[in-house]
């Protein structure tokens, strides 16, 4: 079922983090029906403004190689100017995305938004950017959200306003991010209303005293949390590593890993591949 379809069940569509391939059979196999391809996350590798539009989607390659789920690109900043969307949008649908979230930044874009500094476009240009991507896509369900940061980098007056053009100018969704309260979010639905897209915190909606089913009578269309299992993966692999780094693990408590290994070898599906190498190229072994 594609993204646009899911869009219209009676709650939102839920896209938690992935960032390989393994990540995104965990989410499948926890019953989600999208995934989100976060560039701020997949950027604490390298820094977010380096990153480009082949890297995302050799990522989304690796990804879709395994998992049928649609996934949804953030696209920063569409990694150009308008005329740039003609070669990123077809990038981003050949990779196999259903989606993609620009926002109006800078580009090259800055490492400064870590530390919550923006450096924003003219509403102007970035509606430019959307209606190119728009008219660059070749196949009907590929959706456009059009993201502004304005929220934080300027005022919710000038975000709405930025709303209501990006929507004008063709975008599918609308994303007003770093909006993190009930007040905020219902003012955006009145004054913009459906569909929206909303960027969780950390997680998840734990912080925001709101459930999916209220989001959804908001008129909130796709719900993604962009942070939440980098945070607890680097909290888990910081404290192996330190354990570890102590005499190699030598005075660590110890721990069988084996009942965790053979729940990885099952989100992965190894029966299925042994099962053809048993009848072909292993045949009559174990």
């Amino acid at each position: 079922m594609t993204l646009k379809t899911l869009m219209q069940g009676p709650l939102p569509v839920t896209a938690p983090l992935v960032l390989n391939p393994l990540m995104a059979k965990m989410v499948e196999a926890s019953g989600f029906s999208a995934e989100y391809l976060g560039g701020g996350a997949t950027g604490y590798l390298k820094v977010e403004a380096n990153l480009n539009v082949s890297e995302m989607c050799q990522a989304a390659l690796d990804i879709r190689a395994v998992s049928s789920l649609p996934l949804i690109l953030d696209g920063a900043c569409g990694y150009g100017d308008p005329m740039h969307m003609h070669r990123t949008i077809g990038m981003a649908e050949a990779a196999g995305f259903e989606a993609i979230e620009i926002e109006d930044q800078l580009v090259p874009k800055r490492a400064h938004h870590h530390v919550g500094i923006e450096h924003m476009i003219p509403l102007e240009l970035m509606a430019a950017k959307v209606r190119e991507a728009v008219a660059a896509r070749r196949h009907p369900d590929f959706l456009i959200i059009g993201r502004t940061n304005a929220v934080r980098a300027s005022t919710m007056d000038d975000a709405l306003r930025r709303g209501e053009a990006y929507r004008k100018a063709g975008a599918d969704l609308v994303l007003l991010s770093m909006a993190r309260t009930p007040e905020q979010l219902r003012l955006i639905a009145e004054r913009l209303g459906a569909p929206l897209m909303y960027l969780t915190g950390r997680g998840g909606l734990a912080a925001l005293g709101m459930s999916l089913k209220d989001l959804g009578a908001l008129g909130y269309r796709i719900v993604a949390d962009p942070s939440t299992p980098l945070w607890a993966g680097y909290a888990a692999w910081k404290k192996v590593y330190a354990d570890l780094a102590d005499d190699f693990g030598a005075k660590a408590q110890k721990t069988d890993w084996t009942a965790v290994e053979h729940e990885v070898l099952g989100v992965i599906d190894i029966e299925k591949l042994l099962a053809v190498e048993r009848a072909t190229v292993e045949k009559g072994k174990g």
